[in-house]
């Protein structure tokens, strides 16, 4: 993890790790239906939200969250009157994740629906859906369900209603047909017996230092733009001039530095606060999500490459700065901080947007505070070293054409990372339009016009007209240009294991020369346990997603290894399944998760509720070894690429499964 995260924060920023999610039952709801009269009912939903949870309300706009609805199954002489609705006045605030006003509940809410009765027996059946959400995570569409039949007088006003036979539903092959019941022995719960193998490692816990130093790493790449740098030199000659002495210059340069933490800090606390850890991670593999942050980084790329510049409107630069200078102390020195703040947003906003599309899906919920808060440390460190030893101001080098040069860099290096936000979408919809071979063709294009540009052999707009190369472009050129050799073997199956946390599966790949692959012998569990019981064999399960950034990882690094790779080929059934795969099943299917129904209708939403009911988790990569009745053979394994390690892991299972 180390080598891949530092790899990629050389090339720029950009960190995503699973998370970790635990299992609450935050929002209670009770449902009763009551007369309205005689001809008239009323159904009933009262919600109780643990303190910091919310539930979304039903008047919300689309391309929003989930909202509360009311959903019919069958019926029978009713007629609904009305729509769901909230018995008490929603809270409107604005939510930074869709880009819109959202209307939700906290403490607790009743939704009602009205019917009128048109036949003397009555049979209404449905649920209500609702979404959820906290500041860490959110719970998965969750649904309510409700079964009324009863007698009731005739409403006199009813109009005649023609009645329709219930349609009967399709008749479903029993062998394919999607049930969590064929194999009950199978989807027996074995959280206990994992436990007794003891717990498995958790990884995010490890994410804040590599996060912290992504926010480090960007704040000096920031610092080397042409909207800080020269502001740096400016910027202590003031304070040490208008001290009287160099003690009050040095604290003034301090409290500049500290009001630039105070602000960007502040950013990323109110990033925290509209989405919280999960709630962005929730989306990662939804599709409009990651095709905004890919036309997003498209468009910072085209910015820094010189097509325009994204600039905050010029009128709160002049009020900021002239309410700096009719202020004096403290007051002053921060907004000369704010000003700073605005007037680098050109080159600092992009560098910011990226690391915190990084680190928001995460699942961690203070990545985006923890990545501010290095980003500032690093922008503020120099007002304070220069004024506090201010000879060194002599050897910085001065303003140029290399700035520019920093910011065209940074802009081939979003352009090839917002491919990896599209790559996301393409696999979880299975849409085949950014395959393995072809993400890696694009990337060895990007870098490789990176390369010539550092060469001096392709120019932008702002380039300067110079006939020369410098010594540590050259070098630049040379580690850029050997980074593209290097990923061309991937095109016919080389593992490339420095850019396997980006590049898709290896399995998406068509033209494939590597043998020494690890293939999923099944992508379904009942299909892969009942081959297995019948081959004498352990089964592991990888639970993996096609947005898994560890997962690659783990199969690149890890996977690969001889020992590794014949264990897992030779001695085990191999059952990977995707719980971010979006394909519908053939019919939804009706379970029941923590004491609730729940309608899974994607194949992914199957998979990660065997993972939760089954295993108690909800992380990837999860590993667990099974034997051919369904039970664990040694504790589950999450990311970690220690290879020998991993080694033991799977020889206990079999020493485990051999007794």
């Amino acid at each position: 993890m180390k080598k891949s995260f530092l790899w990629g924060f050389i090339l720029t920023i950009f960190v995503v790790l699973p998370s970790f999610a635990q299992f609450t039952e935050p929002v209670q709801f009770k449902t009763s239906i009551k007369n309205i009269s005689d001809a008239e009912m009323q159904i009933v939903f009262s919600a109780s939200i643990d303190k910091g949870w919310h539930v979304y309300s039903t008047d919300l706009p689309s391309g929003g969250p989930i909202k509360a609805t009311f959903n019919i199954e069958e019926q029978k002489g009713i007629e609904l009157v009305g729509d769901l609705t909230p018995q008490s006045k929603p809270i409107e605030a604005f939510d930074r994740t869709f880009d819109m006003k959202l209307k939700y509940h906290e403490n607790e809410v009743t939704f009602t629906q009205n019917f009128k009765i048109t036949e003397p027996q009555y049979l209404i059946k449905g649920y209500l859906e609702y979404g959820a959400c906290n500041d860490e995570t959110c719970l998965p569409p969750s649904e309510v369900p409700f079964n009324f039949t009863g007698e009731g007088k005739v409403a006199s006003t009813a109009p005649v209603v023609k009645k329709t036979e219930t349609p009967t539903p399709p008749v479903v092959n029993e062998e394919t047909a999607p049930t969590l019941e064929a194999n009950t022995d199978y989807w027996q719960p074995v959280i206990q017996e994992l436990q007794q193998f003891g717990n498995e490692q958790d990884p995010t816990d490890r994410s804040w230092i590599y996060i912290f130093f992504a926010g480090f790493l960007g704040g000096l790449i920031a610092l080397f733009t042409p909207c800080v740098w020269p502001i740096i030199p400016m910027t202590v000659s003031f304070f040490l001039k208008r001290a009287n002495d160099k003690r009050k210059g040095i604290r003034d340069a301090f409290i500049y530095g500290i009001s630039i933490i105070v602000i960007y800090v502040t950013l990323g606390i109110v990033i925290t606060l509209l989405f919280g850890g999960n709630a962005l991670n929730a989306l990662s593999t939804n599709a409009i999500f990651n095709l905004f942050l890919f036309a997003l980084l498209v468009v910072f790329a085209a910015s820094f490459f010189g097509g325009f510049e994204i600039m905050l409107p010029s009128k709160w630069n002049n009020a900021v700065d002239s309410k700096a200078e009719q202020t004096s102390g403290l007051l002053s020195i921060f907004l000369m901080a704010f000003t700073l703040t605005l007037v680098s947003f050109s080159c600092t906003g992009p560098i910011i947007g990226f690391l915190l599309a990084g680190v928001s899906t995460t699942g961690n919920m203070l990545a985006p505070i923890i990545g501010m808060l290095g980003f500032a440390i690093a922008l503020a460190l120099p007002f304070t070293l220069f004024a506090m030893f201010p000879s060194w101001l002599k050897t910085m080098p001065k303003s140029g054409g290399w700035m520019n040069v920093i910011k065209v860099v940074l802009g081939f290096i979003e352009l090839a990372f917002a491919l990896k936000f599209l790559s996301v979408a393409d696999l979880a919809y299975g849409w085949h339009i950014l395959d393995r071979e072809t993400f890696l063709a694009l990337w060895i294009v990007i870098f490789g016009l990176m390369g010539i540009y550092l060469l001096g052999k392709l120019k932008f707009p702002h380039d300067d007209d110079t006939d020369h190369v410098s010594i540590p472009r050259f070098f630049m050129a040379l580690i850029t240009l050997a980074f593209t050799i290097y990923m061309i073997p991937g095109l016919w199956g080389a593992p490339l294991k420095a850019i396997s946390a980006f590049a898709p599966p290896m399995n998406t790949q068509d033209f494939n020369l590597n043998s020494q692959v690890v293939h999923a012998k099944f992508d379904d569990f009942e299909a892969g346990m009942k081959y297995a019981k019948e081959n004498g064999k352990p089964v592991m399960i990888d639970f993996t997603g096609f947005g898994c950034v560890n997962c690659r990882k783990m199969e690149a690094a890890v996977w690969t290894d001889p020992t590794v790779y014949r264990i897992i080929n030779d001695d085990y059934v191999l059952i990977s399944l995707y719980v971010d795969y979006k394909k519908p099943l053939p019919q939804p299917i009706k379970v029941t998760e923590n004491g609730k129904e729940r309608t899974l209708r994607t194949i992914g939403d199957k998979w990660s509720h065997l993972q939760m009911t089954k295993f108690g988790a909800l992380t990837q990569p999860f590993y667990v070894l099974l034997d051919n009745e369904g039970k664990p053979l040694n504790k589950a394994y999450s990311y970690d690429e220690d290879i020998n390690k991993y080694i033991e892991f799977l020889q206990t299972g079999l020493q485990n499964y051999q007794k």
